[in-house]
């Protein structure tokens, strides 16, 4: 038997809809409204006071202001309020050098440097094939003046700033060796930085180096794979020992020759919503494999590193690692600025998310307190490098 609904009903159940309807929508627009009320209101209190600040220093400071320091600082202050180490704002000039590392090709001389107790720019390395090369510029140098200049005048940070320029420009050096000073005149010009290469040990393992994850770091992996798979390479080994992370679409680049078909890494945003971050094609490489880590081993390249792990490609030797898994954009802003704010935390397809937490070797090995550093030790010292290569040849 067919059940009729009058009319009346009918038009009832309708009122009745719309008037739900309007209560839910009501109450979430009312929720959404006064947390934007408040929000206002958080802002209104914040300008009250930074105005009131503004007001007090200006009347009462003893010099002129340097405005355009005055607004970076704000700037700074206001990211920095975040508490969170991986945000900042960055000036034009701190984005463009921000993007120049990225793409692992700077402009300068080629020299690695450190601050002296003295306050003068030590010379740690020169990187080959480079102005400061071709001067015959040498670890242990110091640099005292620049463009005539003292550096001590100028202040460390400003001084190393003024090594860097535009490419053909030149640059005057005065630098310091055995107590004897001599003038050096250099033309700085592109130098691309080498974060990825490899070298045959013996049994056939090939081992490659990677100190940062750039844009170039793709190609220099790749061709120090090729060459060593060329060569007839029995098994790998990837170090990433202090190396504190970069890009991860090199990461990703990087693992799409090693992994199977599939998705690889995803990130998680603040609303839940999940993105793959990393996916691999069909190609797999099928060889033993292991991973150096350190403490020092952050970001992008804990990510490499539980990547081949999670996929079992990998064994990882060393000690715990850093534990950085979150994500972070960078944004260009109007001023010619740039914002670097952390949006996401990550993980691999088939692990937790590793913030604050790091990842813990397969093999726990560390290297003595007396051991040279990383880049001044030998393989043969290298007690985290020789129990890799004792597992791959079948040791224990």
């Amino acid at each position: 038997m067919n059940k009729k609904i009058s009319l009346g009903l009918t038009i009832s159940l309708v009122a009745l809809a719309c008037a739900l309807t309007f209560i839910l929508t009501s109450a979430y627009n009312l929720h959404h409204f006064n947390q934007k009320v408040s929000s206002v209101e958080n802002m209104a209190d914040t300008y009250s006071r930074l105005s009131e600040l503004d007001g007090l220093v200006r009347e009462n400071f003893y010099t002129d202001i340097d405005e355009t320091a005055l607004s970076d600082a704000i700037l700074k202050g206001y990211v920095s309020g975040l508490n969170d180490p991986y945000s900042r704002y960055m000036t034009p000039q701190e984005l463009t050098a921000s993007q120049e590392n990225d793409k692992g090709v700077l402009v300068g001389i080629g020299v690695n440097v450190l601050r002296d107790e003295s306050g003068y720019i030590l010379i740690d390395s020169v990187t080959t094939d480079t102005p400061a090369d071709q001067s015959e510029l040498a670890a242990g140098d110091m640099i005292v003046a620049i463009n005539g200049t003292d550096v001590l005048e100028l202040g460390y940070e400003q001084a190393v700033d003024q090594i860097r320029g535009k490419e053909g420009t030149s640059l005057k050096l005065t630098v310091r060796r055995g107590g004897v000073d001599k003038e050096y005149e250099l033309v700085r010009r592109s130098i691309e930085v080498k974060t990825a290469w490899g070298e045959m040990l013996e049994g056939k393992i090939g081992y490659i180096r990677i100190s940062g994850f750039k844009e170039s770091t793709v190609d220099q992996f790749n061709e120090a794979l090729q060459t060593l798979l060329n060569d007839g390479a029995k098994a790998l080994v990837f170090d990433v020992r202090g190396n504190h992370g970069g890009l991860v679409s090199s990461v990703g680049s990087c693992l799409d020759p090693l992994l199977p078909e599939g998705d690889v890494a995803f990130a998680t945003y603040r609303d839940g919503r999940e993105e793959v971050l990393i996916r691999s094609d069909g190609e797999e490489l099928d060889l033993p494999m292991a991973v150096l880590v350190d403490q020092e081993t952050a970001s992008a390249a804990e990510l490499f590193a539980s990547a081949l792990r999670d996929f079992e490609k990998a064994n990882l030797y060393g000690v715990t690692t850093y534990g950085k898994g979150v994500m972070q954009n960078t944004i260009s802003l109007n001023d010619g600025g740039g914002l670097t704010i952390t949006v996401a935390t990550y993980r691999t397809a088939r692990s937790a998310c590793y913030q604050g937490v790091g990842l813990i070797p397969d093999y726990d090995v560390e290297l003595p307190e007396d051991a040279p550093a990383l880049d001044g030790l030998s393989h043969e010292e290298d007690a985290q490098l020789q129990k890799a290569l004792s597992v791959l040849q079948g040791g224990e």
